[in-house]
């Protein structure tokens, strides 16, 4: 185990934002990752694994520990008759991950293509795209806690998931390091999910009318692709905001003054307004201030073009929030973690 100094976080973090970590080292096994969190050298150290889902605002003055764990493993074949669990170890690349399921004919993930990080992290947030969430395929994960170092499993009722969030983002933040998702899978009869108005869309330009996992797979990274900026191209996070939910009653009064705003009933209280509209309305799509800015193609996706520091990128952020508060009466708050 190598621990290095002053070593820079751009290739790191998915927006590309150069900052440093007072000490740095890459683990590749939870022997080590336990080792590493053991050792008073090194107190509160920061856990790092695709970089997709963080805003770097500062120097990192403490041991960064960057989670390479990597494996993929049938860990039941038969949990039903249609289903397998798969066990995926958290350093493992989302989008592969996923591109491994739909190549070997296993369901349930292939809506969630292209999105950036890693499978450690996507419970965290529990992460969902184009009608599905991770929580749809859920079945347990494996955690270290950081302070006693001792292993734990959660279940699906542990991680208490909700609309981008879990048990990881409150009552556990920070104490838990996830280091395997096992995930249930179907290997026949698979549900395919086209209710998504751009899945359809696209799928009934195309003419298939009976789509695989493949195809469905395809569609969703090339809608993704012609919305989103590749974070090798131009940083970014992906989507920086979530999209608010507002009660019936809100959304009554918003819509008297603005008939054309889109929204989706969730259940019969709620209603989830898509941020970037709300963005976008403000007047923020494609706008640039200095190297950060907001994408053109799509106002929920913050970006550096090149030499922005994360303070520059939360600037743009914190003028949003507060221009779209001014204008519908609406608080949206990152999905990103700001640090």
């Amino acid at each position: 185990m190598e621990v290095l100094e002053n070593v820079s976080l751009k290739k790191y973090n998915t927006f590309g934002i150069d900052v440093n970590a007072r000490y740095f080292a890459s683990v590749s096994s939870i022997d080590v990752l336990k080792e590493l969190l053991a050792d008073e050298t090194y107190p509160n150290p920061f856990i790092i694994g695709g970089g997709s889902n963080m805003l770097l605002t500062k120097d990192v003055d403490r041991l960064v520990i960057h989670c390479d764990l990597k494996s993929i493993e049938v860990v039941d074949d038969t949990f039903t008759k249609d289903e397998i669990l798969l066990k995926v170890a958290g350093g493992e690349n989302w989008h592969e991950f996923v591109l491994y399921c739909v190549n070997h004919d296993l369901g349930g993930v292939e809506n969630l293509s292209l999105i950036p990080g890693n499978v450690g992290t996507s419970p965290i947030q529990n992460i969902g795209a184009y009608g599905v969430e991770l929580k749809d395929t859920f079945y347990s994960c494996e955690a270290v806690h950081r302070a006693t170092q001792q292993e734990r499993v959660f279940t699906l009722e542990d991680c208490a998931f909700g609309y981008r969030d879990s048990v990881f983002k409150n009552e556990l933040k920070d104490q838990y390091v996830i280091t395997s998702v096992t995930f249930k899978l179907t290997k026949k009869n698979h549900k395919i999910n086209t209710e998504y108005g751009a899945i359809y869309d696209t799928l009934k330009a195309k003419e298939i009318t009976h789509p695989t996992l493949v195809d469905i797979s395809n569609v969703v990274i090339e809608i993704r692709q012609s919305k989103l900026p590749d974070p090798k191209k131009i940083g970014n996070s992906g989507s920086f905001f979530k999209n608010p939910v507002i009660s019936q009653a809100q959304f009554t009064e918003l819509r008297k003054e603005h008939t054309e705003i889109p929204f989706y009933p969730i259940g019969n209280e709620q209603i989830k307004v898509p941020a970037g509209w709300l963005i976008e309305q403000a007047g923020f799509k494609g706008k640039r201030f200095g190297d950060a800015g907001v994408h053109d193609k799509q106002a929920l996706v913050l970006v550096n073009h090149g030499n922005a520091t994360g303070a520059e990128v939360w600037g743009v952020a914190m003028k949003i929030q507060a221009a779209v508060n001014e204008m519908f009466g609406i608080k949206i708050v990152p999905e990103v973690n700001v640090i």
